[in-house]
């Protein structure tokens, strides 16, 4: 997590803070509320548990993302988007809309079908 000390503009540090592969698509898959580990494994195809444990750290140490502790035996985590985590969710609903019309305007919609999102055809 590499963050510059010297900024230009505030878009600069919203870009360190996103960037990556993962962190959008994290933030994504937590839109419709608290998930698991396991559940957010699952729906995030290519990325190991390792990789997901450090991008949601990451998310945390910037409050995007917090985590509950359910007490008892086997432990149990939920991670769920903060308030400022639900304010850049508006933002990455926005850039995955673009992304659709993208692929649909260049005819990449293979993937679009197999993961079954809609799309105007």
């Amino acid at each position: 997590m590499k963050i510059r000390n010297d900024y230009t503009c505030p878009l600069e540090i919203v870009h360190d803070i996103i960037k990556g592969k993962w962190k959008t698509i994290i933030i994504f898959q937590m839109r419709s509320g608290s998930v698991s580990l396991s559940q957010l494994e699952k729906s995030i195809e290519g990325i190991s548990q390792k990789m997901l444990l450090q991008q949601l750290n990451e998310l945390r140490h910037f409050g995007l993302v917090d985590k509950i502790n359910a007490q008892g035996y086997p432990l149990h985590v939920d991670y769920y988007l903060t308030e400022r985590g639900q304010r850049i969710l508006k933002a990455v609903v926005i850039m995955q809309e673009i992304g659709i019309e993208y692929m649909v305007e260049h005819r990449p919609t293979e993937i679009l079908d197999q993961k079954g999102i809609c799309y105007p055809k």
